[in-house]
């Protein structure tokens, strides 16, 4: 193993101490944000929730707020812009004691060209000015349509996934004969525009960037090339993301077989495995200390899926209660980590989509229902 830097080894020593500012949220847009808002945040509440993960779509399949180009993108009372379903959402959070995480995502067909919602603007002046406005709205100063101040949103993240071509595409590119991480330093001057119109409404506002997932094939000749998190890293900060508060970071399990203390396998032809897990997190707080990145650490999604009903890649429901257990103490454990959000609060009806929530399609408490309560009560 390299030799670490100063300041790398003085910021791995710190993990000997707990964090003192962990929180456990939700991410489920389909309850949280398209849901009955009077049936969904009292049983958030109930759950001890203090944060709800929401993605805030400028563009894109979901409830795009700039469907056409806004006269003054900086006014959030620009007509071209629909907020309303993000108003109720932040504002039933406050009302039920929350702390919102709005993830910025999705490029309007006006600001790229119409290449689709999951390609870079072509000037990332567009999505800063889109930060402002959005972070002028929910700055707790901002009155909505009612003339009440619209209640404050702390927490911002860039994108959702960047190292994955849902998400983010071209992932590779050939400059001058050779295949380079264009999602890297794409994504990296989109970091950067949130950062600055965010912080320029408030320094009190916290951004989050990377917001990666926790594998990628490093192929690109693959029909679906994809990058893994750690290359991913070092290509956002060698195109010049910095500013940012938090890395944030998706440590997901591989198989039925992991646990958040066992390390991902290694690729057939035994390399290093790539994924970034819980079981070998470790590698990505080692790199951030390698790059001298000081910015905290935000866990912007986690879980297991069950079995029932998911019969191929869920783990027992008794399973999932003790993984979560796990996982909290384990990123407790680290004082750079100031957040814990899992994905669901209820599990999805289609089969083949995502089965981890703490409630079946149909209503049912998991045993992970009750084990979340538990997590922030636990000092």
């Amino acid at each position: 193993m390299a030799t670490l830097t100063v300041a790398g080894s003085m910021l791995l020593a710190s993990t000997a101490q707990a964090s003192k500012f962990i929180q456990p949220g939700i991410l489920d847009d389909a309850q949280i944000l398209y849901g009955n808002p009077d049936k969904v945040f009292p049983i958030l509440q109930q759950m001890n929730t203090k944060l709800v993960r929401v993605n805030l779509w400028w563009g894109g399949p979901a409830l795009t707020v700039a469907s056409r180009r806004p006269a003054n993108p900086t006014n959030p009372n620009d007509p071209a812009y629909d907020w309303a379903t993000y108003d109720r959402t932040v504002t039933y959070a406050a009302k039920f004691g929350m702390k919102v995480v709005l993830s910025i995502l999705g490029t309007p067909r006006w600001a790229n060209g119409a290449r689709g919602w999951n390609v870079a603007p072509t000037n990332a002046s567009d999505l800063r000015s889109f930060a402002v406005a959005a972070a002028r709205r929910y700055s707790g100063l901002h009155a909505g349509p009612d003339g009440t101040p619209l209640p404050r949103v702390p927490y911002w993240l860039v994108w959702n996934e960047p190292n994955n071509p849902v998400f983010l595409r071209p992932q590779y590119a050939k400059v001058r004969g050779s295949w380079q991480i264009v999602s890297g330093r794409a994504y990296a001057q989109m970091c950067n525009a949130v950062v600055q119109g965010v912080h320029s409404v408030s320094r009190d506002l916290k951004v989050g960037c990377g917001v990666t997932g926790p594998r990628g094939n490093n192929n690109p000749n693959s029909p679906r090339p994809s990058v893994s998190p750690l290359p991913f890293l070092r290509a956002m900060h060698a195109g010049g993301a910095r500013g940012y508060d938090a890395y944030a970071h998706h440590p997901y399990y591989g198989s039925v077989k992991e646990t958040p203390a066992t390390p991902p396998p290694p690729p057939p032809r035994g390399q290093p495995a790539t994924a970034v897990t819980l079981g070998n997190f470790q590698l990505l707080t080692r790199e951030l200390a390698r790059l001298r990145i000081r910015a905290r650490i935000w866990v912007t999604e986690y879980g297991y899926q069950t079995n029932p009903p998911d019969r191929v890649l869920g783990v027992s429901w008794a399973d999932q209660a003790t993984y979560m257990k796990q996982a909290y103490a384990k990123l407790k454990a680290n004082p750079r980590v100031d957040m814990f959000i899992w994905f669901l609060l209820r599990d999805e009806t289609r089969l083949n989509g995502w089965q981890s929530g703490l409630y079946t399609a149909s209503g049912a408490r998991k045993d992970a229902r009750e084990a979340f309560e538990g997590l922030a009560k636990k000092k």
